[in-house]
């Protein structure tokens, strides 16, 4: 599988948090985001990867609990940076930001490009969460089992609302 929309592979790869299982382990999709990653990584991209997600799933958070499981893939520590305070796919953007501003990634001539990876289903509402604030990354999905119409349905009405949710907050500040 190669890297989505671009002959060029992104100098950066941002992989968006999700849920760890109790015994510490990835859940599924967060093992396809993680795997993913690694995949993109060895194909050329990301000579950084920010892992975001501050959710702390028994005493661990997502970025800890990925770059754990990257290391043992074989990416070397010193390429991963951990965004550890967001708790949204907003506070997603605005932590990376904050991290790739303060080690001024995002001064440089040309700018970096990004490739955000999360799950197939996810990836619209990252994408224009992160383009709102005047980032234009590339998508990197980790695809998703099928599932049946009914749970298909209800998780992109789900995620439809979310998204909604997401640009009166940008908006407006609050709901």
């Amino acid at each position: 599988m190669e890297i989505e929309s671009s002959a060029m592979a992104p100098d950066i790869l941002v992989v968006l948090g999700c849920r760890i299982l109790g015994n510490g382990e990835l859940s599924a999709p967060a093992a396809r985001r993680v795997e993913r990653a690694a995949h993109a990584h060895a194909s050329g991209a990301g000579r950084v990867i920010v892992l975001s997600g501050g959710k702390l799933w028994h005493g661990r958070t997502e970025a800890s609990a990925f770059a754990a499981r990257l290391v043992e893939l074989g990416i070397d520590p010193a390429r991963l940076l951990l965004e550890e305070r967001s708790q949204t796919t907003v506070q997603n953007r605005h932590g990376v930001g904050a991290l790739l501003r303060g080690r001024g990634l995002l001064s440089r001539a040309p700018p970096p490009s990004l490739g955000i990876v999360t799950c197939d289903w996810h990836m619209a509402r990252a994408l224009a969460a992160f383009r709102r604030h005047g980032l234009m990354p590339e998508a990197i999905p980790a695809p998703s089992p099928p599932l049946p119409v009914t749970r298909r349905v209800i998780r992109s009405f789900a995620e439809s609302a979310r998204g909604v949710t997401d640009a009166v907050v940008a908006r407006w500040g609050r709901l």
